[in-house]
């Protein structure tokens, strides 16, 4: 069935979709964090009357206005490309998926982008009460339009709440606080939430250490990485706790997700954490067998801290790549190629029920299949692996082929894995040592801290980046766990207009970010407005 598949068509598409939502996420989380922070200062400003509080507010005010504008144009390019790229994923899931981006859209235009008006333009025109209102509400209404968004992606990794209509062929909601309240949505949107929470702290003490080394600003400046400091601190902690809950989920819903991430070939008790390793040759998901093995040049190892991270348990097993391809019965896991044979049975009974339809829809044949997509056992047994049919061959040789094709890019995940991981480690120390130094006063004699803040923004973005390297690419090649592949979800759609308008969306992206970092530089090197006469705060 793979010989079908125009894979050019594929990847083009799947690369134009990495494209916009790379770029579309480098502004969302300095959104989702910078906003709550501007709120914190406004009501700092507000308790104590200091119009210095206004100026900081103002200013960091400022720069969120500009990332905000420019992640609203990449969003929007992001919720349009699945109706042009990805027509058949869009049919499939309609029903579950556009609920939440219809919820997401009425957040974002409605409660969202009004407060934030009043945000930017209602100072001296609204109460200073009512101003930190709509501040504080423009926050949770950029947490709440992420909710949906998320919610969604989470629903795409763990299909849950759902059934599948065979008349329609299309899965339907059937609980909607299944879908929203799901452990993987509660997670995603925790760990995603307090990612964005570091990333602006980072940005904003970056920023503020740049005053300091240039020595303008001094009070705003160190104000500035107070709040940015403690932010960052509690946010980071908080993601720790989040990053392990999500870890625990993927153990139990996507285990080569997590195998990937470990590159894990073998699965073992007392299984080791890679702390970090240098993995030999690229692409070992490519031309994979039973034989393939994950070499490394060198790795640093914990012992067993892989089990106990998966289950609590030093001596948990932990499935290995293998043992998810080619089952372990003495473990309970069932293989992909059995996992094939049942998703193929379920779409050729799926086949059935459609011809049995047309031909006589109260004939007994029809009638029969129509109670057996009704049966629980085989929604458990085989229209829970609807999607592994996509990957079935008749010659057992060659299926055994195509369930290694099953496995994500193993290299990409766990690069990006730990890279996500070592960043997010140093982080929480630089915070620390910030907010230790800033209190005693201690910070602007240290060029080299200061210096480090500045250039750990872009690895601020590198680590939020790679988080959503891993959350995509790992579970791959699953548009829908389990249920939808990616190479059956695109439109079919000439090859050559995906490719033209893949060069055009990275010209304006490009365009787009340049123009935002020359924009928010030079905001920056202007730096706050000069202080306002007391008497007309």
């Amino acid at each position: 069935m793979l010989e079908n598949i125009d894979f050019a068509l594929v990847n083009w598409s799947r690369g134009q979709f990495a494209l916009t939502a790379l770029f579309h996420w480098i502004f969302v989380p300095l959104t989702l964090g910078l906003s709550y922070m501007l709120a914190f200062m406004e009501t700092m400003y507000y308790r104590t009357g200091d119009p210095e509080w206004k100026r900081i507010t103002k200013f960091w005010m400022k720069l969120f206005g500009i990332n905000f504008a420019i992640g609203i144009a990449t969003g929007i390019i992001l919720e349009f490309e699945f109706g042009t790229n990805w027509s058949n994923y869009s049919w499939f899931v309609g029903d579950i998926f556009g609920a939440p981006l219809a919820i997401e859209g009425i957040m974002a235009f409605f409660l969202e982008s009004t407060f934030i008006a009043v945000m930017f333009f209602g100072w001296d025109k609204v109460s200073k009460r009512f101003h930190l209102t709509a501040t504080w509400l423009a926050a949770v209404g950029a947490s709440l339009s992420a909710v949906w968004i998320l919610v969604a992606n989470a629903w795409m990794q763990n299909p849950v709440g759902t059934v599948f209509n065979p008349d329609t062929v299309r899965n339907e909601m059937v609980n909607f606080w299944a879908v929203l309240f799901s452990e993987t949505a509660v997670n995603k949107f925790l760990h995603t939430l307090t990612s964005g929470f570091v990333l602006s702290a980072l940005f904003v003490m970056g920023v503020s250490s740049w005053f300091l080394l240039k020595k303008r600003e001094l009070l705003f400046a160190k104000r500035s990485i107070v709040i940015a400091s403690v932010f960052g601190l509690i946010s980071s902690l908080v993601l720790i706790g989040t990053g392990d809950s999500s870890a625990k989920e993927i153990v139990k819903t996507q285990p080569m997700k997590f195998a990937a991430m470990e590159a894990l070939y073998e699965g073992q008790t007392e299984a080791p954490l890679i702390a970090w390793g240098f993995l030999k040759g690229k692409d070992l998901h490519k031309n994979m067998d039973e034989n393939s093995e994950a070499e490394f040049y060198m790795k640093i190892e914990i012992p067993a801290m892989l089990s106990i991270l998966a289950h609590m348990d030093p001596k948990a097993y932990v499935p290995g790549i293998k043992d998810l391809v080619l089952g372990n019965e003495e473990q309970g896991i069932m293989s992909y190629p059995e996992k094939i044979e049942r998703g193929y049975y379920a779409q050729q009974q799926l086949l059935a029920y459609k011809a049995a339809q047309k031909e006589d829809p109260n004939g007994a044949e029809f009638l029969a299949l129509e109670a057996q997509f009704k049966d629980p056992d085989f929604v458990e047994n085989h229209m829970r692996y609807f999607g592994y049919g996509n990957f079935y061959d008749p010659d057992p040789e060659q299926l055994k082929k195509n369930a290694f094709t099953l496995v994500p890019p193993i290299s990409l995940t766990f690069y990006a894995f730990h890279i996500m991981v070592l960043l997010g480690g140093y982080f929480l120390m630089l915070f620390a040592v910030f907010l230790f130094l800033v209190m005693r006063n201690q910070l602007h004699n240290k060029k080299w801290l200061l210096w480090a803040a500045v250039w750990t923004i872009p690895l601020a973005f590198v680590a939020s980046e790679s988080g959503w390297i891993v959350a995509e690419i790992g579970r791959q090649p699953w548009v829908i766990q389990d249920l939808m592949p990616t190479m059956t979800a695109v439109t079919h759609i000439d090859t050559t207009s995906v490719i033209m308008t893949f060069g055009l969306f990275a010209l304006v992206f490009v365009a787009l970010f340049i123009a935002e970092v020359k924009i928010m530089v030079k905001q920056i090197k202007i730096g706050p407005k000069k202080k306002e006469d007391p008497s007309n705060v």
